[in-house]
């Protein structure tokens, strides 16, 4: 039974928990059971937010009460409000992992599995394409991420698009997206997202969280726009970018050629 009094035992059980399950999904046999699994973990994070909101809250309620290893009230006080402030980023950032791990479930719920392998390329996969698709050049978040979106507030999204090209390397990054799976129906817009196209291009990003995504459409739009797929070599160029090797790159960092250097490319969660 869980006693609401003391709840440090239930965050000792959460993390066992979290813990065999971490060891369990080393090797996963019987993938149909990763949607559901998803699920689960979607209710754990709505969970996990709302008890780190309720820490912030508890440490800002009772502050009043709080000293420092030298008795001091006020430096006490003070850092149970840099506890709560931090406490509260983590919630933000929680929001993110949601939205993610939301849109991975979405994802996941479209897949039927076979007890038999199937034939698995990235040129069947690019076979059985829809028409319209959209593949990702560059995720970005962090102080990568600010970089653009200082520019984005100086100069407008067509800059920033502008800038991110020169991490496509055309059929290259489409390659490395087929094989890493960034390729997606639609491009993926969170809640806070804000959008902007240029041609083949879709920029998507979020002062808010701190993020920034570029994606290009594949097959590309009609040749003509000023972004258009067939550009990807010629602005890759101009940024004074050396065409690479797909299966060389390392496909979570900016080119080292780019115009402006960056921390690097990450995954948001």
């Amino acid at each position: 039974m869980p006693d609401f009094d003391a709840p440090f035992p239930d965050a000792v059980d959460a993390y066992a928990a979290l813990r065999r399950l971490a060891h369990e999904t080393r090797t996963i046999t019987t993938p149909a059971q990763m949607y559901p699994m998803l699920g689960e973990l979607l209710g754990t994070v709505r969970a996990l937010r709302q008890v780190l909101d309720q820490l912030a809250t508890a440490n800002v309620n009772h502050r009043a009460y709080a000293l420092d290893d030298n008795g001091n009230h006020l430096a006490g006080a003070h850092s149970a409000l840099a506890a709560a402030d931090e406490l509260a980023q983590a919630v933000t950032a929680l929001d993110q992992v949601h939205d993610r791990l939301d849109q991975a479930s979405g994802h996941s719920s479209r897949i039927a599995w076979r007890t038999a392998p199937q034939p698995h390329t990235p040129e069947n996969v690019q076979a059985s394409m829809p028409e319209r698709r959209w593949v990702n050049v560059v995720f970005l978040q962090g102080d990568a991420a600010d970089e653009i979106l200082d520019l984005i507030a100086k100069d407008g999204t067509d800059a920033a698009i502008n800038d991110l090209a020169g991490c496509d390397y055309g059929d290259e990054t489409t390659q490395a997206a087929l094989e890493n799976g960034y390729v997606y129906d639609d491009v993926p817009v969170g809640a806070l997202d804000k959008v902007a196209t240029q041609g083949a291009y879709t920029l998507t990003y979020s002062p808010f969280l701190g993020h920034v995504s570029l994606n290009r459409e594949h097959p590309p739009a009609p040749v003509g726009g000023p972004m258009a797929m067939a550009a990807g070599g010629a602005v890759a160029r101009q940024h004074g970018i050396l065409p690479v090797q797909a299966k060389k790159q390392d496909w979570f960092t900016r080119p080292p050629g780019a115009s402006s250097p960056r921390s690097g490319r990450e995954l948001a969660l």
